[in-house]
């Protein structure tokens, strides 16, 4: 249990690193958790691939001996590739490179596995200069970072020989930074609504050549605008025989307070001038409800294929971004509404082990989704887009108890055109780093 205290204690500060970490492959969850799963195209509802199931299917980490206890120590690299056009203009987003670390324990007593870890579940964001035509003419960058993390305690319990049963409790957080530049027409037909002296001041900025929001902390790990809650998920694993398994499990849907920054935090500015401070609040943001099921079969001692396929309720949770901002200075507030209309998603992950001796196993896989962002809708700061997704890894295994296990993905590139006019193409190239002690 040695290990199990120094993970809490570890805790608070993967934590930390874990805020704004992860951006978007499949909308804004990740392609795969794990290295094992990520290089079989996410590949997760009957296979055993570590504490990474605890982000997917906790019933999965029932899957190992009695008595067995596994440490793993993750780390993640997304390299999205983001660009943006315009009569011309050209607008390559900055954030090229983000580290998402991990980390989990889990121990085996009986039939009952429990245990605790650490993970970034998804996000999106992009960076871009303030020379660029996004920009407006404000001289400020325009920037978007959004960050979900959790931390997470699973239980899986083996009914008998066939049937095992999961469920976790996630303690969650998000994060947000913007620095959105637009014309003062645009931004007023963000408004929903108005009050107080802020409220009568909205109409002259109206014919502003440009508006800005902005609220940033700077920090490449958190965001200004922060919130906690709490989420959980349940599933089952099923032996079918002894080469065949299914798995089947259901995200529930987040519930996270609304994201705020400090009451200082936020500045309203535009042309000629204006400038005002006060708080930013992001109006009921929540992580969707995903529910998933998968087969995996051992075609040969050495050969494990597996598919799962996943739809994520975007429709219940992405309609309308919104935001209130609330005058520390002038008085009163201002509500805003981004039109998202993102559709569920299905996604369809297909992947392949092989053990090729005692101390490598190669694996490859495909993960395939559609958009769930209609092309009208597209922000250039929030370009969840990526479809396709090709996955390689490998594992290797330096003793009885350690081994280490890495996954590679590559994401082609997507290119939309959205109702303004703005072409916004999105590629990746992501990789895992694992760390596995087993006792």
């Amino acid at each position: 249990m040695k290990i199990a205290k120094n993970l809490f204690a570890l805790t608070p500060l993967c934590a930390g690193l874990c805020i704004g970490s992860a951006h978007a492959t499949n909308g804004m969850y990740m392609e795969g958790y794990g290295p094992i799963s990520a290089a079989m195209g996410g590949a997760s509802q009957a296979i055993n691939h570590g504490n990474a199931a605890m982000a997917q299917n906790p019933a999965t980490l029932g899957m190992v001996a009695d008595g067995s206890s596994r440490f793993d120590l993750a780390i993640g690299f997304l390299g999205p590739d983001v660009k943006s056009k315009m009569m011309g203009m050209d607008a390559p987003s900055g954030g090229t490179a983000y580290i998402m670390p991990a980390i989990g324990y889990t121990q085996r007593q009986g039939a009952l596995t429990y245990g605790i870890g650490v993970f970034a579940q998804g996000g999106m964001g992009t960076e871009y200069d303030a020379n660029t035509f996004l920009a407006m003419g404000s001289g400020g960058a325009a920037r978007s970072e959004l960050g979900i993390g959790n931390v997470i305690i699973p239980v899986a319990y083996q009914v008998n020989s066939a049937l095992t049963v999961g469920a976790t409790f996630k303690y969650m957080w998000s994060s947000l930074d913007m620095m959105m530049a637009a014309s003062g027409a645009q931004l007023g037909g963000m408004v929903t609504g108005v009050s107080g002296n802020l409220g009568q001041a909205m109409p002259q900025l109206g014919g502003a050549p440009w508006a800005r929001l902005h609220f940033s902390d700077d920090n490449k790990f958190t965001g200004s605008a922060k919130a906690t809650g709490y989420g959980a998920s349940v599933g089952a694993v099923l032996q079918l025989s002894p080469t065949v398994t299914m798995g089947a499990s259901y995200q529930f849907k987040s519930a996270l307070d609304d994201m705020k920054t400090d009451s200082n935090a936020t500045t309203l500015s535009a042309t000629g001038g204006f400038a005002d401070k006060g708080r930013m609040t992001i109006v009921d943001f929540q992580m969707p409800a995903v529910w998933a099921m998968g087969i995996s079969w051992q075609a040969e001692p050495s050969l494990l294929l597996a598919a799962d396929i996943k739809s994520i309720a975007w429709s219940s949770t992405m309609q309308n971004f919104k935001m209130r901002y609330d005058s520390a200075g002038m008085g009163g507030s201002v509500s805003f509404v981004l039109p998202q209309n993102w559709k569920d998603q299905t996604v369809l992950n297909l992947g392949a082990a092989w053990q090729a001796n005692a101390q490598w196993t190669l694996r490859a896989g495909l993960n395939l989704a559609d958009n769930p962002i209609p092309d009208a809708y597209v922000n250039p700061l929030f370009p969840a887009t990526v479809r396709s997704h090709w996955t390689l890894g490998a594992g290797y295994r330096i003793s009885p108890t350690d081994s280490i296990n890495a996954a590679m993905t590559i994401t082609p590139n997507t290119t939309v055109t959205n109702v303004s006019g703005v072409e916004i193409s999105h590629a990746q190239r992501n990789f895992q780093l694992l760390y596995t002690r087993q006792f």
